[in-house]
């Protein structure tokens, strides 16, 4: 008989993914820097790609704590978002709504990557994983920062710029 999974083994599965997700996201923020036609969508860009290596560390501790070697486990979701993200840089290159669509991307990824956090410490606290709580609640803070940073990008100038006329 199969054993009966409990939310121990559920926290570990989404960590996986979450991990699997961050990882990807450090190799696709890059490029999205250099497809962004505006310096500071660039910066943007570039400052998470920090931000992220810096939450992969975290990630780390929590498989320490665990006692689970980090791992990730593919996490469709995650591949799905960034795949759309790659046909918006390659369809609207050299458009002026390029970078409108490339925050909206970035924007699906935070939310995707707050949603599975928000999880995660609800999980952690009722787990009794005292030391997990605030190293996934450190990862939050910062995808929630990003995530404001990115509206506030949007509404100063990319959508704006995207919705003039081509001449």
């Amino acid at each position: 008989m199969a054993t009966t999974k409990t939310l121990d083994d559920l926290f570990l599965d989404t960590l996986k993914d979450i991990y699997f997700a961050e990882k990807q996201i450090l190799k696709a923020l890059p490029k999205m820097a250099r497809a962004a036609q505006s310096e500071e969508g660039k910066a943007g860009f570039l400052q998470h790609r920090d931000e992220t290596q810096g939450q992969i560390e975290r990630l780390e501790q929590v498989f320490e704590i665990l006692g689970k070697p980090a791992r990730g486990k593919t996490c469709e979701a995650i591949q799905g978002i960034l795949a759309e993200g790659e046909e918006i840089m390659e369809e609207f290159k050299g458009s002026p709504a390029l970078d409108a669509g490339l925050i909206s991307s970035a924007q699906a990824v935070e939310h995707y990557e707050i949603a599975r956090y928000g999880t995660l410490i609800a999980w952690a606290k009722q787990l009794g994983m005292k030391d997990a709580v605030p190293l996934l609640q450190a990862n939050l803070q910062e995808e929630e920062a990003t995530d404001k940073k990115l509206t506030q990008l949007a509404q100063s100038s990319a959508n704006a710029k995207g919705a003039t006329k081509a001449a």
